[in-house]
C-alpha cells in the first residue's frame, strides 16, 4: 500500500527544480528579498502576472527589470500545461487531456458548468495506486505523482480555455480535488497546489470552495485536521459495510471502514466542518434498502452530508447503473433519517467523463499490439 507523501521528500522534490507555477506569495517574498535583495513588492508584480493576468513568459513582465526576468527565464521557468484534447459533452461537461511539460506525462482535467459557477475537478498523480473498482484511474497503475506546478498547471490551462471562450477573464469558480489520484498520497504538493490557488493576491479561490476528495487515507485526513485550513473534505465512501468495501476499495484493507469513520469524526471535532460522503450507487451491489439502512447505522453520529452519484458505466468493471426507482428510494430513505443528501446526476456521461478514462484509452491505443514489436 502507497504511503503519504512525508514533508521532507516533497521539499527535495521541489529544490531540484523549480516552476513559477510551484510557487506561494511567501516564497516568491522570500526568493525576491533574501535571495536577490530585491524590494518584497516585486513579489506581488509576480503574482499579479502569473495569475491575473496570465502571462507565460518572463519577457512580458514588463514592470520587472530586465536583468530579473532574465534570471527567472532561467531559473523559476514558467511551464505551461500542454493542451492535447478536448472532449466537450452535450451537457457543457469539457473533458482535457493534458501533457505535462517536463516528460509529456498525460493527466486530466474536467471543467462542469452549473448555474452560476464553474467548477474544476482536478488532478493529483499520473495514475493511481489505490484501484479502486470502479475507477480507471487506476487500472495501470499509478506513474507518478505531480508537482505542485503541474496541479496548479491544471487550472492556469482551463482560464487560458475559459477566457477565450468567454472573451474576457474567466476562472472556475470552485475546485474540485477528485481527479486521477489520491490527494493524500501526493500530501504536501496538493497542500502547496491549493494554497497556491487559494492566494488572495493570485486566483483568490476560496477555501471554502475547494473540497479535497479522499478515498480514505487515514493518516491524511488526521494531518488535514491540524492545519486550520477551511477546505472542505470529502469521502469516496461508496459501502455500508466493511466487507463490501473490502471488495471495491482496497485502500479499505489498510484502512478499515470502522477506522475511517473514527478519523471522520475527528476531524469533524477538531475542525468543526462537516464531512461529504460520496456514495456511488451500483445495480443490485449496493442500491438495494438493506443497504441504505446499513449505511443510515453507519453515518448517523456524524454530522456529514452524502451525495449519492449512479454509476458512470466505465471499461472493466461489470457493475450496472441502477434504475432510477432504485435510487430515489435509497435516497427517500436517507432524507427520512434525516441525513442531508444530494442525488448527482452524472455529467458528461456521452464523453466518458468519469475519472481516468480519458487517459486510460489514450493510453491503450499507444500501447504495442500483443505479440507486435515496439
Amino acid at each position: 500500500m502507497t504511503t503519504v507523501t512525508t514533508m521532507n521528500e516533497t521539499d527535495q522534490t521541489n529544490s531540484e527544480k523549480r516552476s513559477a507555477y510551484g510557487l506561494t506569495l511567501a516564497d516568491w517574498q522570500r526568493e525576491m528579498t533574501e535571495v536577490r535583495k530585491l524590494p518584497k513588492f516585486r513579489a506581488d508584480q509576480i503574482m499579479k502576472g502569473l495569475y491575473c493576468e496570465q502571462k507565460t513568459s518572463w519577457d512580458a513582465f514588463t514592470t520587472l527589470p530586465t536583468s530579473l526576468r532574465a534570471e527567472l527565464t532561467e531559473q523559476i521557468p514558467i511551464e505551461p500545461m500542454q493542451l492535447t484534447q478536448e472532449n466537450p459533452s452535450r451537457d457543457g461537461t469539457n473533458k482535457l487531456l493534458l501533457a505535462c511539460p517536463s516528460d509529456g506525462e498525460k493527466i486530466e482535467t474536467v471543467l462542469i458548468p452549473s448555474k452560476g459557477r464553474m467548477t474544476q475537478c482536478i488532478s493529483t498523480q499520473a495514475g493511481c495506486a489505490f484501484r479502486c473498482a470502479f475507477c480507471a484511474s487506476g487500472q495501470l497503475g499509478k506513474s507518478r505523482d505531480l508537482t505542485t506546478a503541474e496541479i496548479v498547471g491544471q487550472v492556469m490551462e482551463s482560464i487560458r480555455l475559459l477566457t477565450v471562450q468567454n472573451g474576457s477573464f474567466m476562472r472556475p469558480s470552485n475546485i474540485v480535488v477528485m481527479g486521477m489520484g489520491e490527494p493524500f498520497d501526493n500530501y504536501d504538493n496538493v497542500l502547496r497546489a491549493l494554497k497556491i490557488l487559494n492566494e488572495q493576491k493570485g486566483l483568490d479561490i476560496g477555501a471554502r470552495h475547494i473540497t479535497i476528495s479522499s478515498c480514505g487515507v487515514v493518516p491524511g485526513i488526521q494531518r488535514l485536521a491540524t492545519e486550520g485550513l477551511q477546505f472542505e473534505l470529502s469521502i469516496s465512501l461508496h459501502a455500508p459495510t466493511q466487507e463490501l468495501r473490502r471488495e471495491l476499495m482496497p485502500v479499505s484493507r489498510r484502512w478499515p471502514l470502522d477506522e475511517l469513520i473514527d478519523a471522520c469524526a475527528a476531524y469533524t471535532e477538531a475542525t468543526g466542518r462537516l464531512v461529504t460522503f460520496e456514495y456511488t450507487l451500483i445495480d443490485r451491489l449496493n442500491d438495494q434498502p438493506q443497504d441504505a439502512r446499513a449505511l443510515i447505522a453507519l453515518l448517523r453520529r456524524l454530522p456529514c452530508k452524502v451525495n449519492l452519484i449512479p454509476l458512470s458505466p466505465v471499461e472493466g468493471f461489470p457493475g450496472r447503473r441502477p434504475e432510477e426507482r432504485a435510487c430515489l428510494a435509497f435516497l427517500d430513505l436517507l432524507m427520512k433519517a434525516r441525513i442531508p443528501t444530494t442525488m448527482r446526476n452524472s455529467r458528461g456521461r456521452d464523453v466518458n467523463a468519469a475519472c481516468g478514462q480519458l487517459r486510460l484509452r489514450r493510453l491503450k491505443e499507444e500501447l504495442p499490439p500483443q505479440g507486435g514489436k515496439e
